[in-house]
């Protein structure tokens, strides 16, 4: 069975990677191993990194009922308590230096969000008051410093005065502001009112749906668009099918959360079609290719599409039981990860990305700041707390 294969996966693969990536020295994670496995210790620690992984042991905690794990999920909320949030100009720094100092002190919205789905999730494992309020106090810094009437600007200095968003821009163009970022929001703040029933974070996840039915989803081409200028104009013809599918099952889950008919009538079809259309276009009955932009498919196999894909397709099939090219399709693709993404050396987790017929590309680190369990950890838990019970 799927979920019995992704429990042992979680239990044997990754908690034993993840937890030898502690620094029991300097507090939080190690922030770097690169392809051939090996740690540097004096490594930049990025903060969204470690927010993740917090998230990570928390959620594995809640799931497995391993007292260790709620440790280690602890160690990473301590981190994230004493290096990563400015007390002077409030936020979450960028990244910090292996000794704990701020390394880079730009903060990013896209990086606040992932400090509330983390903190969220820790609150909710341990009890913590402190971490919830924590989370609320970040929620109200983004809903004051970070938005305007457009959307969610996107990077600022160490003061909230805003810049260039370099971060969170790719493919040879600045975007003022990124589907990213605003996914990411949603997500953390879904998190966050579940744990908390907040009416303010409530009324704020509607205008994101409203948003995403409005200006992120292109209803013509059945895709999101992904950079946008100020006023959320799209700036360039690109598929992203990695964050297509990953959006479909997140905004199922806030509809899940937030029970509003209105806005689960809203979000439906959206959801539908993104599957859909991803399923068609970018699934080639094994694996997902990584984008298609301006009709150039880039055919590589990244890490994180392959493990959102599981993911999307396992949420497709239980809203539609009738699909079952769906619930085929996660099984092909978790085959694919199991024989060609999964890093079998000794002391591995998994490759950054491998190449269509699954050889693996040679020199992307295994750990680095945007590498972590996110996206493959997420998988499990989803897959397991979704399908254990036979289905």
């Amino acid at each position: 069975m799927l979920a019995q294969e992704m429990r042992e996966h979680l239990t044997v693969t990754l908690l034993p990677f993840w937890k030898k990536m502690r620094d029991d020295e300097n507090g939080g994670y190690y922030g770097w191993m690169d392809y051939n496995l090996r740690i540097d210790k004096k490594a930049v620690k990025g903060c969204i990194l470690n927010s993740r992984i917090t998230w990570f042991f928390a959620n594995s905690y809640m799931l497995l009922k391993d007292e260790e794990l709620l440790e280690y999920a602890k160690h990473g909320f301590e981190f994230m308590k004493v290096y990563c949030v400015d007390r002077k100009y409030g936020g979450v720094y960028w990244s910090i230096g292996h000794d704990g100092r701020p390394e880079d002190t730009q903060k990013h919205t896209y990086n606040q969000a992932f400090a509330v789905y983390a903190l969220s999730s820790y609150y909710e494992a341990s009890g913590d008051r402190e971490a919830l309020d924590m989370a609320m106090d970040i929620f109200r810094l983004i809903e004051e410093k970070c938005t305007d009437e457009f959307g969610y600007k996107e990077c600022f200095d160490r003061g909230f005065e805003e810049i260039d968003n370099e971060k969170l821009s790719e493919n040879g163009i600045i975007a003022q502001k990124t589907m990213n970022t605003l996914l990411h929001v949603y997500e953390a703040y879904t998190e966050l009112y579940r744990v908390s029933k907040c009416e303010e974070v409530k009324a704020r996840l509607f205008w994101i749906m409203d948003t995403f039915a409005d200006k992120i989803f292109n209803p013509r081409l059945c895709r999101q668009e992904v950079f946008f200028d100020e006023e959320m104009n799209s700036i360039l013809d690109l598929y992203s099918y990695g964050h297509d599918i990953e959006t479909a099952w997140l905004l199922d889950r806030g509809v899940d959360i937030l029970n509003d008919k209105k806005y689960e009538e809203l979000m439906r079809p959206i959801i539908e079609s993104l599957t859909e259309q991803v399923y068609k276009t970018a699934f080639d009955g094994s694996s997902l290719a990584n984008e298609c932009e301006k009709g150039i498919v880039d055919e590589t196999r990244v890490w994180w599409v392959q493990a959102e894909a599981v993911v999307g397709f396992v949420n497709g099939y239980e809203h539609n039981p009738q699909k079952k090219e769906y619930r085929q399709a996660a099984e092909n693709e978790w085959k694919f990860i199991k024989e060609y993404v999964t890093d079998k050396r000794n002391g591995g987790e998994w490759y950054w990305k491998v190449d269509k017929e699954g050889n693996s590309i040679e020199g992307a680190p295994i750990v680095e700041p945007w590498k972590c369990p996110y996206h493959n950890g997420r998988m499990c838990l989803e897959v397991i707390r979704r399908m254990e019970n036979g289905t």
